[in-house]
């Protein structure tokens, strides 16, 4: 608790030094926290601001302290545009206190209830990797899309264009994953990864998906979790288990002794991305490239 009073108060310092302001320069910056919301903005604003991701590519937001240079990019961005659902962990502190003096978007605030997915009663145990269902992240882009236009009546035009030219892409992008996932409904096989981030992909696309560890990293998998794992790996004879870009290894290269110990040989696949884009210019620096890219991993790992 006193690591963030302390953080608050150099926060608020922060608030008499704008020194990058669109007042002072002329150029509008739009700091988004993730690279993965910050190429979903880049496609709904295109060159009308200068869009910052937060926190750089193979970052784990669930673990994410901010900085004092994350303070100062936030405080000094025209427009802070975040995730919501707790993705960010700690930092909601801080976006609370922003409200009282900075214009900001949550991306998944009108997402209906009924919606999400949820690890049990408390408000932290919504799932929040949405972006897993292309249709749900077609609702948090168009509600982006909606709030920047509010806030930027003067924008209207083009960032209309620009969404319904995303949409479409995105409409194109899940009808591929709902094709493509076809192969695999009706095998028997499942998706195993480190933590508990595809439960969205396996609702909307029909596809049995474990997690070593629960939706958030900040949780460790006990023995019972990896012994139950390792005889249900065993039982439906999974061809692969799929590391992650974020998260270390470690507990799903046990998970591969294990089934070698039990005499199941087992494949440890991947990465696969999850909470983070690749760097830009690679196959999965953008969202679709990494929704892309995933299901080509997924699909050539667990195919007979």
């Amino acid at each position: 608790m006193r690591n963030w009073i302390f953080i608050a108060l150099i926060f608020f310092g922060f608030s008499s030094c704008r020194f990058q302001s669109e007042e002072d320069n002329g150029k509008i910056t739009i700091v988004a926290t993730t690279s993965i919301l910050a190429d979903g903005i880049r496609n709904l604003i295109g060159d009308q601001a200068e869009v910052i991701s937060l926190m750089p590519a193979g970052v784990d937001p669930h673990l994410y302290k901010a900085s004092v240079r994350d303070l100062d990019l936030l405080e000094n961005a025209d427009l802070v545009i975040y995730h919501g659902l707790y993705l960010e962990g700690k930092m909601t502190e801080i976006f609370e206190k922003l409200a009282f003096s900075k214009d900001l978007i949550n991306v998944s605030e009108t997402i209906p209830d009924s919606l999400l997915l949820r690890a049990g009663p408390e408000a932290h145990s919504v799932d929040p990797h949405i972006w897993f269902d292309v249709n749900l992240w077609k609702l948090a882009m168009q509600h982006a899309s909606e709030e920047i236009i509010k806030w930027k009546p003067e924008w209207t035009k083009k960032t209309e264009e620009l969404s319904r030219s995303y949409q479409k892409q995105l409409d194109e992008l899940n009808l591929e994953v709902q094709q493509k996932t076809k192969q695999l409904n009706e095998s028997n096989q499942a998706l195993i990864t480190a933590h508990d981030a595809f439960a969205y992909f396996g609702k909307a696309y029909h596809i049995e998906v474990k997690g070593l560890q629960g939706l958030s990293t900040l949780s460790e998998p006990g023995l019972r979790d990896l012994t139950g794992l390792i005889q249900f790996i065993i039982d439906r004879n999974i061809h692969a288990v799929f590391a992650e870009q974020t998260i270390s290894p470690k507990a799903i290269t046990a998970v591969v002794a294990g089934c070698a110990n039990a005499g199941h040989s087992i494949k440890l696949a991947g990465p696969l991305y999850t909470d983070s884009l690749d760097s830009p210019h690679t196959p999965a620096g953008t969202y679709i490239g990494m929704v892309e890219t995933n299901l080509k991993t997924i699909l050539d790992s667990l195919q007979p």
